[in-house]
């Protein structure tokens, strides 16, 4: 299934209660971006190739979401609302304003800077100009994600769903954590233990730091719009926010996959199979 802003990967039907999604592995950017910096200094803001790490995944039979447009033209992981008004001609946003806070470095909805804090547009943005970008790549990614959550939790009664991102090896400028911090190999969010039952974020912990990787919780990335919006543990819906250091498996200055992309994606794959039988077994009582 393929809309001009995500694609779906993986069976018509999921066979088991498990959800991914890569909101910001897009690469196609649209006519009317109109940047004032290069399409390769933009997908500095990319998960690059996350969705390729974890399609094998979708030959278990778990179904993969990814986001088809770059987070710097819309960043589906932000609420439609967290507009930053320093990037709106007239300073005024007419519709419902729900900020998060991550104008201040430049990352809300629409992306302002770079992670460098260089300035992405050499103008503001007209109010339609948002408005669409909602309604073209906003909405439509929402509504899929919504979909395959819904539909896997009326099978089972319990859902859960791996929202996939990958970071920086080190914090940029305008990056969570401060300048120059150096990442773990892996950082799990699950917004302090309210998206999910903090038993799965600690299976998934477990599991990383069992394959010999470092792992964060919660630090210095919690989750944000995708794992707060459709997660509810009491019901059985749980989102986990998961990021991957971008040194594991690509060149980070030429945007370019490294020897270790492979291996990554193999270990990626075993994290699936694992979570698959921890939904099976473990799952059952969450």
């Amino acid at each position: 299934m393929n809309d001009q802003t995500f694609r779906l990967h993986g069976p018509s039907e999921s066979r088991v209660a498990l959800v991914l999604d890569s909101p910001h592995s897009g690469v196609q950017f649209p006519a009317d971006f109109d940047a004032a910096v290069s399409e390769f200094d933009l997908r500095d803001g990319e998960d690059c190739f996350v969705d390729e790490l974890y399609l094998p995944a979708t030959e278990l039979g778990v179904r993969l979401l990814a986001a088809q447009t770059p987070r710097t033209y819309l960043d589906p992981n932000r609420h439609a609302g967290d507009v930053d008004l320093e990037l709106i001609e007239g300073g005024t946003w007419p519709h419902a304003h729900v900020p998060s806070g991550k104008a201040s470095i430049g990352k809300a909805l629409i992306w302002r800077t770079l992670d460098d804090g260089r300035a992405i547009y050499r103008r503001k943005l007209k109010v339609d100009e948002v408005v669409g970008r909602i309604e073209r790549c906003h909405a439509p990614y929402h509504r899929a994600l919504r979909n395959l959550i819904d539909r896997a939790h009326a099978r089972t009664g319990r859902v859960f769903h791996i929202n996939c991102h990958s970071m920086n090896s080190v914090a940029g400028k305008m990056g969570e954590g401060g300048q120059g911090s150096p990442r773990a190999d892996f950082v799990l969010g699950d917004r302090d233990g309210t998206t999910c039952d903090p038993a799965f974020t600690e299976f998934a912990r477990a599991t990383l730091a069992a394959m010999g990787h470092s792992v964060n919780v919660n630090d210095p990335y919690k989750g944000v719009e995708l794992v707060k919006a459709y997660s509810k543990p009491a019901a059985g819906r749980h989102s986990l926010q998961l990021e991957i250091n971008k040194r594991l498996y690509m060149d980070e200055a030429r945007r370019e996959r490294h020897a270790g992309f492979a291996p990554l994606q193999r270990s990626l794959c075993t994290l699936i199979e694992a979570v698959i039988d921890y939904i099976a077994t473990e799952g059952r009582r969450v």
